[in-house]
């Protein structure tokens, strides 16, 4: 089923308006900068933005849905709409050469033209000098929409050359009610809201049997550390990072155990209507009587820093057992 305006109002207000006014007052940038974190519905709203600007029935600012041009770009298919992605693992020159070369020709069906680059980031020194040239001397009715979670990894004169759309990161209840929708449980939507902001993200982990070994395994560890249980760290060499077996799982471990060290402080402040672990509210409960607000700070100050270690590439099994090491000696 197509996105609609309405939808993409409900996660990106500002942006949405933004795009309206532009189609309104008839002054459609020839270049967009779409940018903000992973999952917030950029691709989304530059491709529903590329129907708005080829619909050949526009009412207002909404697409009629009906017309060939909308129903081509719906399939992916409209002669003027180009996609650039990144070849492996960047944008290459030859990409956007190519790209101009097509765009020098008359138009198949209609004068205007679109390119969307996803991921615009990962171009080449080369590619992106290529691209700033294009951007410089833009062919009439052309419409460029870059798209990016690294604006700081753009050229700057490239994104002064752009009209900036900023995505905020999604709502937390927003993003719930959407993976609830998907028919994903309450107590596991509360927990992937928390740890993605990437709706297909969280649908593949919800379906991921190791996902939910993972979250077993980190109510297992806390558990036993609030009990000031001596087999925690035999408990982590034997589970834990046999289960969090990259870096990338792990950074993902570590981030549920932070969600349960902040439900005790939920606790604490009598916000119990956030907690995100509901299975074990009691437990939580039992152990913010017993340890300090002061004690369960340092201990999400212990987690944050075991994460640090990890981005710089230090070794997984002994980042994993210092933490437990600390977390032991801070409760």
């Amino acid at each position: 089923m197509s996105i609609s305006w309405e939808e993409l109002n409900q996660r990106q207000p500002i942006a949405v308006k933004m795009l309206q006014n532009s189609v309104r007052k008839n002054r459609v940038a020839h270049a967009y900068l779409f940018e903000g974190p992973k999952g917030t519905g950029k691709m989304d709203m530059a491709v529903y933005y590329a129907k708005v600007l080829l619909c050949e029935q526009l009412n207002g600012v909404t697409p009629c849905g009906n017309c060939r041009n909308c129903k081509r770009v719906d399939s992916g298919n409209h002669p003027n709409v180009y996609v650039l992605r990144p070849e492996e693992l960047s944008i290459k020159k030859h990409q956007i050469q190519e790209l101009q070369e097509e765009f020098s020709k008359t138009a198949v069906e209609n004068n205007r033209k679109i390119y969307l680059i996803e991921h615009a980031d990962t171009m080449t020194a080369s590619a992106a000098n290529s691209l700033l040239k294009f951007l410089e001397e833009p062919v009439s009715l052309t419409t460029a929409i870059l798209v990016t979670e690294q604006l700081q990894r753009i050229l700057p004169t490239i994104v002064s050359r752009c009209q900036n759309v900023h995505f905020q990161p999604l709502s937390v209840k927003n993003f719930e009610n959407q993976l609830q929708a998907q028919e994903i449980p309450l107590d596991l939507a509360l927990l992937l809201a928390r740890i993605t902001n990437n709706e297909k993200e969280a649908s593949e982990l919800a379906k991921e049997e190791w996902f939910a070994q993972a979250r077993s395994l980190v109510i297992e560890l806390y558990e036993a550390l609030i009990s000031l249980r001596k087999d925690s760290l035999l408990l982590l060499q034997q589970g834990f990072v046999r289960t969090f077996e990259t870096k990338e799982r792990l950074q993902l471990g570590l981030d549920l155990l932070i969600l349960v060290f902040k439900d005790m402080i939920y606790i604490h402040a009598e916000q119990e209507q956030n907690i995100v672990f509901k299975e074990i509210e009691q437990t939580l409960k039992h152990a913010s009587n017993r340890f300090s607000l002061v004690k369960i700070t340092n201990c999400l100050t212990i987690i944050l820093e075991a994460k640090k270690r990890l981005v710089s590439n230090a070794n997984m099994l002994l980042v994993a057992e210092q933490m437990i090491i600390e977390l032991q000696e801070g409760l």
